[in-house]
């Protein structure tokens, strides 16, 4: 069948539609992995507590040492990056 501009795109196949559009087949496209954009966070002393199991005063004592890059303070209120608090950590326990 020839495709002409009379042609009823309701007589066109898939494969002639992205054909005639220049439209790849998803198939021949490289897939990437889908990214996770959001950030795991946890809030709080608490938090630290319980992302490494340890008690209030050595939670206190990673925040304000080798965790302070990725921990972010206004006033009362603290936001940990899990990710890169997990990283410092083990950056820190290589050194010892």
């Amino acid at each position: 069948m020839e495709i002409t501009e009379t042609t009823p795109v309701a007589m066109l196949t898939v494969g002639q539609l992205r054909d005639f559009l220049g439209i790849a087949k998803q198939d021949d496209r490289p897939r990437e992995p889908p990214k996770n954009e959001e950030k795991r966070l946890v809030y709080g002393l608490q938090g630290i507590q319980r992302l490494f199991n340890v008690s209030h005063v050595t939670a206190q004592r990673y925040k304000d040492t080798f965790l302070a890059p990725a921990v972010s303070q206004q006033g009362r209120k603290i936001v940990v990056d899990a990710e890169k608090a997990l990283q410092l950590f083990s950056e820190y326990a290589n050194k010892k």
